[in-house]
């Protein structure tokens, strides 16, 4: 069974996460041939204040 999990920093809207999984679910079955009911994708949404990059948090501004 394929998973897949995503990390977002920040919120994504309920259409963005359709349409995410279901493209990434399209891949995945044209790429493994794996029945697409046997493929589980996670979206995890991030607060930026829990994210790093080159030393400063996500949500400090530049």
């Amino acid at each position: 069974m394929p998973y897949v999990s995503i990390r977002v920093a920040g919120t994504l809207t309920r259409t963005q996460k359709k349409n995410i999984a279901r493209g990434v679910t399209d891949v995945l079955v044209r790429e493994t041939g794996k029945p697409e009911d046997s493929i589980l994708i996670f979206i995890d949404e991030e607060q930026r204040e829990n994210i790093a990059s080159g030393g400063r948090l996500l949500d400090e501004p530049n």
